[in-house]
């Protein structure tokens, strides 16, 4: 692979390797998710030192053509300070979402925008702003990598949805119908067909976060639902940090 330069990137997580340097999986633009090793990161006196931080853009040189790249160069590009408190536990837990269901070097240009779009969300004083931004990333990430079925049709029979009908969203099945009187989350058909139409807008990100408000309650839990499904695991390891700090 040739040199690679001036690609924005973030930092999605980092190992210890040897004693002065790091392996670092990082979500480029261009390139989808990459591992690169930043040679003598741990050293006091690195550039790299200061700059290799999580949630914050990078604009890195890589190249070498080994599973794990070598990086060249890094610099921040500025836009935001660092989340803190629940905003910096959200940070994290799109960084794991990434890290399990992103591929190598599967670039989705797209999902980038939506996950600095989430992080400028993150950093930000909007507090409101915060479950809507995850829902849409979450929707983003699912409909980018190919595990979001399309969200105006039932997924078993493709028939148009009713606009008072309520419909939910299953790992197994897709978008199915449910009876009035079933317990479970679901939304009207009118709202799955307008996040649906927010996905497929030019800014689908914002188009999303604007909708989710409504019914954020009841999408959380489908969501959380399916991706847990896909990641194959029952809790992820942020979402039990959570719980475990809000116990305390």
């Amino acid at each position: 692979m040739k040199r690679v330069g001036a690609e924005p990137a973030y930092v999605l997580h980092r190992y210890d390797w040897s004693e002065s340097s790091l392996i670092l999986e990082i979500l480029t633009r261009h390139h989808g998710r990459v591992a690169v090793v930043a040679k003598g990161a741990k050293k006091p006196s690195s550039n790299f030192r200061p700059i290799l931080l999580p949630l914050q853009q990078l604009e890195v040189a890589f190249g070498g053509d080994a599973e794990i790249r070598t990086l060249k160069a890094a610099e921040w590009a500025g836009g935001q300070v660092m989340p803190t408190g629940d905003a910096l536990l959200a940070g994290y837990y799109l960084n794991e979402l990434l890290m399990r269901l992103l591929a190598r070097d599967d670039p989705h240009p797209a999902l980038f925008d939506a996950y600095a779009g989430a992080v400028h969300v993150l950093a930000g004083d909007h507090a409101e702003s915060l479950e809507p931004a995850l829902r849409s990333f979450e929707l983003l990430l699912l409909r980018e990598i190919g595990l979001l079925p399309s969200l105006n049709l039932q997924t078993l029979t493709m028939a148009p949805l009713a606009a008072g009908g309520r419909y939910a969203l299953v790992p197994e099945s897709g978008l199915i119908a449910i009876a009035d009187d079933d317990a479970r989350a679901a939304l009207h058909g009118d709202q799955w067909s307008s996040l649906q139409r927010s996905l497929d807008d030019a800014a689908p990100f914002s188009s999303t976060v604007a909708q989710i408000p409504a019914f954020a309650a009841e999408l959380k839990p489908m969501l959380r639902a399916l991706l847990h499904y896909h990641c194959g695991v029952s809790t992820l390891r942020t979402r039990q940090m959570m719980m475990d700090l809000q116990s305390l």
